[in-house]
């Protein structure tokens, strides 16, 4: 590829045994890609090159102005030994989105797609061939000036790294329960909450810690103003069933605009579901739970596809969804995306991406 220089490793490590539990972004391939942007130069010495350590100035901006930001996608095996990724241009393009409000350089989606794959088929024989199990897919840009000062850096770091994973659920597609949480806030419009940055996912270890506390997996976050409107899931964007109709939060400003989100709207609205995108009050959640009109939760991203919900605590009011089992649009949901994204059924054009067969 025009523009990219590949140097092998001359060390490989030994792969994770077939059959073998990998967790999630524990094990790292053989190979890692490396860019830099420096001003006056841009985007320039675009690499793969032996996985290995990167070394930073203690002033690097980086690690004083939180100055980063990161996407997460997938590669994986079709059964027919197809290497596939899906929609890894929407990853790219959301990254620009983030990297405009951080104050980062643009990238060029189509020359960081072409790379993608060079890599992805450079470490193909470590996508795992366990059922469910995925290439996990890091894209991450940081600051790298050695300077302090509130300002964006006049120098980036562009990587990419690849983690063979296991299945989310472990024991198979279960619901969980979550917390909605009143004290801390995740985002307001005008801030960060549509970036994908490492700042709001630390801003919400916190409360991440009081609802595992209190025997929940994941907090549902509320608007950062009046306290009441229905933001995201930790790490995933939330949809709720009421009376047979699909409703999620719009994207307001202050939530991520979830590819598997934006995927699900899709697949849902083709099979004649209902979907709307709009504000929604925690408030009229529980009145359709008291009128027996909620029948499903589940939450949407990249590492789990889709997370149904058993539970939902609201203060002193806990909600039993569907009798703790998952529904049938949430289950349906599930098996045609995953079906897509494991080749295992043609999707929308342009959705699953081949590129390469092993």
């Amino acid at each position: 590829m025009k523009g990219l220089t590949i140097h092998k490793t001359e060390h490989p490590k030994a792969k994770p045994a077939k059959g073998a539990k990998l967790g999630f972004g524990a094990v790292f391939t053989d190979h890692m890609m490396l860019m830099n942007w420096d001003k006056g130069q841009g985007w320039h010495d675009a690499r793969i090159v032996p996985y290995g350590n990167i070394e930073l100035s203690p002033a690097a901006t980086v690690l004083h102005y939180a100055q980063e930001t990161f996407e997460g996608m997938k590669a994986y095996r079709a059964d027919d030994g197809r290497v596939l990724l899906f929609r890894p241009e929407e990853n790219f393009k959301r990254m620009n989105i983030s990297n405009e409000r951080l104050c980062i350089p643009q990238l060029d989606v189509d020359f960081c797609v072409e790379s993608l794959k060079e890599l992805v088929m450079l470490d193909a024989d470590w996508i795992p061939e366990q059922e469910a199990s995925s290439l996990y897919i890091r894209p991450m840009i940081i600051g790298n000036e050695a300077k302090l000062g509130v300002k964006e850096a006049d120098s980036y770091i562009y990587a990419v790294l690849l983690s063979p994973s296991g299945p989310y659920y472990e024991s198979g597609l279960k619901p969980v329960p979550i917390y909605v949480e009143e004290n801390f806030v995740r985002a307001v419009r005008g801030g960060t909450g549509f970036a994908k940055t490492g700042g709001n996912y630390a801003s919400s270890m916190r409360a991440q810690e009081i609802a595992h506390e209190k025997g929940y997996s994941q907090v549902l976050w509320l608007d950062g103003v009046e306290r009441k409107y229905i933001g995201e899931v930790g790490a995933m964007n939330i949809f709720f069933v009421v009376d047979g109709e699909v409703i999620t939060p719009e994207l307001d400003g202050s939530i991520l605009s979830g590819i598997t989100r934006k995927s699900m709207i899709q697949v849902l609205r083709d099979k004649g579901y209902k979907v709307t995108e709009r504000r929604i009050a925690i408030q009229e959640i529980a009145d359709a739970y008291d009128a027996g009109k909620l029948t499903e939760i589940f939450g949407t991203g990249t590492a789990a596809v889709i997370s149904p919900v058993g539970e939902l605590k609201w203060g002193d009011k806990v909600m039993k969804i569907n009798n703790g089992e998952i529904g049938p649009i949430s289950a349906y949901a599930y098996k045609t995306l995953t079906d897509i994204q494991w080749g295992r059924a043609k999707g929308p054009e342009g959705w699953s991406v081949e590129i390469g067969h092993i």
